[in-house]
């Protein structure tokens, strides 16, 4: 898997894996913030499906409008953003979540980690108190879009931002500070979600995405979608794998909050 394929990747040489936690308790509230609409169920849609079936409540917070996520140049970028919001609130809804799907609607391609961005995610995190953040982890290497670099960095600066009482007073808002942070894509793992039984849930999701089919999945035919989710159930049997799991999830946690 290259460095700039969306979702959970397969795992690198790995230390004792004794040292990898595993498995946060069912958390109370979790906010999944995407950089683009499938973002989250290609990072963390399992272990949202795993909390969401054990009573967590699940929130989306979704940073750009999905407006370039197509090849074909003479598209209606208007309609694709009405479309991509529609597949978000049904692959949302696959994953059994029964949270609040939140888009910021910042223009795909040009989001950044400024100081208003930042004041936007700190307020959605003051009023969603969710307990677990999870994110794209900004610091992989080689990323090229500069979405996800941006979004994980937005995740990272607006949990400090929403639990310091001195940041965005505007909002108006009681501070809140989430227990945990679990980022996906990261390079340098230290933590797996056991889910076992919920990949199905997962791919169900991702193919709410329909408008993705082709520029993100690669799958313009029943075989080739088949293939992919094929190769989807495969990589998260690999993540498993060393830790005797039929499957998993796999993050970079942080719990210094």
């Amino acid at each position: 898997m290259g460095p700039n394929e969306p979702g959970q990747p397969e795992l690198g040489p790995l230390g004792p894996t004794a040292s990898i936690s595993r498995n946060l308790p069912t958390p109370k509230s979790a906010l999944a913030i995407g950089a683009h609409p499938d973002d989250v169920e290609f990072g963390c849609g399992a272990t949202l499906a795993k909390w969401s079936a054990a009573g967590c409540i699940v929130h989306h917070l979704i940073c750009t409008d999905g407006s370039k996520g197509t090849w074909n140049p003479d598209a209606d970028t208007a309609a694709l953003i009405q479309t991509r919001r529609r597949e978000q609130r049904v692959a949302a809804a696959r994953l059994g979540t029964r949270g609040q799907v939140v888009f910021l609607g910042h223009v795909d391609g040009e989001l950044d980690s400024s100081l208003e961005s930042r004041g936007e995610v700190a307020r959605w995190i003051r009023i969603l108190q969710p307990d677990v953040v999870l994110g794209h982890d900004p610091w992989k290497r080689y990323r090229l879009h500069p979405d996800h670099r941006h979004a994980g960095l937005l995740a990272c600066e607006g949990v400090v931002a929403a639990r310091d009482p001195h940041f965005f007073k505007e909002h108006g808002l009681s501070p809140h500070r989430p227990q945990t942070m679990l980022l996906w894509e990261a390079d340098e793992v230290n933590h797996v979600e056991d889910v076992g039984g919920f990949v199905d849930l997962k791919l169900n999701a991702l193919m709410a995405h329909l408008s993705q089919f082709e520029s993100t999945m690669k799958a313009i035919d029943a075989e080739q979608i088949a293939e992919f989710r094929e190769r989807i159930a495969q990589r998260l049997a690999s993540i498993g794998r060393p830790f005797q799991l039929a499957a998993a999830e796999a993050f970079a946690t942080i719990t210094d909050l």
